[in-house]
């Protein structure tokens, strides 16, 4: 009944090992530290927890309410915007997205001048989406557990990227986490 936990967390666990690109890189050499990053997270990480999302989904069993149709058009325009952010975020950053390395440069412009990690945030989003269309125990526990990955993911990956980019000391003072903040010039690193 539980079996979709399995691979959300080797997915996820995946994920994260992939935010050690600095140390891959160091190990292994530029091209293979990079190579070791898109396999843990893009080829292993991505597809593995989304199968496990995909089980949870099919597990689902006992809703928390009735799946109304406001709730089904809220989950699914929620569902469609975290997935625009991605988007909109992967566009910006182009190939550092699926192949970060030890040359990347900084990203401050466009929606990376408004949050630090846009693509967690579509995520934050489409998780929402996904309880509000499949309101299950299962899905609960799914998007719990990605919501945890997100904040471990992204600490080690902030670790990774003051390795790799210097400047992201000074732009992770001014450009909040997650979230926009109508105090941005404020928002500190711990600013989420």
């Amino acid at each position: 009944m539980y079996w979709f936990i399995i691979p959300l967390v080797f997915g996820f666990t995946s994920n994260v090992a992939s935010t050690f690109t600095t140390l891959f890189s160091e190990k292994w050499g530029k091209v293979s530290g990079s190579l070791v990053t898109i396999i843990l997270r893009d080829i292993i990480g991505i597809p593995v927890w989304a199968i496990g999302f995909l089980l949870a989904i099919r597990e689902s069993q006992g809703l928390f309410y009735e799946n109304l149709l406001f709730a089904r058009i809220a989950g699914w325009i929620v569902l469609f915007a975290g997935a625009v952010i991605i988007v909109i975020a992967l566009v910006s950053i182009r190939l550092k997205a699926a192949a970060p390395s030890t040359g990347d440069k900084l990203v401050n412009k466009g929606i990376y001048s408004v949050v630090r990690h846009p693509i967690h945030t579509g995520t934050f989003l489409e998780f929402t989406g996904l309880f509000l269309l499949w309101p299950s125990f299962q899905t609960v526990i799914a998007c719990i557990l990605g919501i945890i990955w997100i904040l471990v993911q992204t600490k080690y990956e902030e670790k990774d990227l003051l390795k790799r980019i210097p400047e992201y000391r000074d732009y992770m003072k001014q450009v909040p986490r997650f979230f926009p903040s109508s105090f941005r010039k404020n928002s500190g690193e711990g600013q989420v």
